[in-house]
């Protein structure tokens, strides 16, 4: 959350595993490598709506083995002055590879 919220792709890229699979709005994308997650939609969210950063509510482990964590999280998005534009629901695998946990996969209800 904290690379996310600095805007900063490199370090986003950091915390996932490649390829990177987003299921969101109906669509899977696949993200081969790092730097192919693109940053326009935060781009939008500051345009339409406003966003400024996002937080944690909630992160919970709904399944796990040695080598794979799934987690039910929900984050709120919101405005620079506080003010809540939403909150959303969504769930990641992580995926320990090379010795180093990444999140593999995400799938959202939210934008």
């Amino acid at each position: 959350m904290a690379a996310l919220n600095a805007y900063d792709n490199a370090a986003m890229d950091a915390e996932l595993h490649f390829p990177h699979v987003r299921f969101a709005g109906g669509t899977v994308t696949v993200y081969e490598k790092p730097g192919t997650n693109p940053m326009d939609l935060f781009e939008r969210l500051r345009r339409d709506s406003g966003w400024h950063h996002s937080a944690w509510n909630r992160r919970d482990i709904v399944q796990r083995n040695d080598t794979q964590v799934h987690f039910a999280v929900n984050y709120t998005r919101y405005r620079a002055d506080g003010s809540v534009i939403g909150h959303y629901d969504s769930l990641y695998v992580l995926a320990l590879k090379d010795g180093r946990w990444g999140v593999q996969m995400r799938s959202s209800l939210g934008p």
